[in-house]
């Protein structure tokens, strides 16, 4: 379902207004490197934009944000060709979502503070993109443990690579990023293991 804002870009001097939304999610990423949660009228004053014309292209802080996160739209971050081991797999995917949410980590923390709150749930961080990567690197366990046990050990392993999690190791136990990558990395290969041993239930 397209947006009025996306209704607006998609109207007339194409090129000019695609320059302003791109003027507008830089402003908005540069000041979540800060540390901020921006809302569009401080995004539009620091793009140096009007108020009205930067709520013409984002009608709320929601779309403003998840327009600023940092998005893939691969189905698939496993090698090509895949691995066979089941371990090499998975690790395959988790060091890609780990590295990926270390080098984004401003515009992740800022999408979770945001998403915590009473927003839609089509937010970027509440689609669960990475658990559909775990569930194809897991498929040669699916005949063994069954649909529903992949799913849940899909669950885990994103829980465990997660912003949520990196921020917990990095805030509260004090760990340096190095570490904090190494540890969620140990508590993937943790998982599998358990879950080789012992499948979900």
């Amino acid at each position: 379902m397209k947006t009025m804002s996306m209704d607006y870009l998609e109207s007339g001097r194409t090129r000019q207004k695609q320059r302003t939304r791109d003027q507008l999610i830089a402003a908005a990423r540069e000041l979540i490197t800060a540390g901020d949660t921006p809302r569009v009228e401080e995004v539009a004053e620091a793009a140096g934009i009007s108020r009205p014309t930067a709520y013409r292209y984002f009608a709320s802080q929601a779309e403003l944000l998840a327009a600023a996160y940092p998005e893939t739209g691969a189905t698939s971050v496993l090698p090509d060709p895949p691995p066979a081991a089941l371990d090499e797999r998975v690790a395959a995917v988790a060091r890609f979502v780990i590295s990926r949410v270390q080098e984004t980590e401003p515009q992740q923390r800022a999408m979770l503070r945001f998403s915590l709150g009473d927003v839609p749930h089509e937010l970027p961080l509440r689609k669960g993109r990475a658990i559909a990567w775990f569930v194809e690197a897991l498929a040669p366990m699916a005949d063994s443990i069954g649909d529903e046990s992949v799913h849940r050990l899909a669950l885990a392993l994103r829980a465990a690579c997660g912003i949520e999690t990196r921020v917990w190791l990095s805030d509260v136990a004090g760990l340096a990023p190095v570490e904090v990558s190494a540890l969620q990395e140990w508590m993937v290969d943790a998982l599998v293991q358990r879950a080789l041993e012992t499948p979900p239930t």
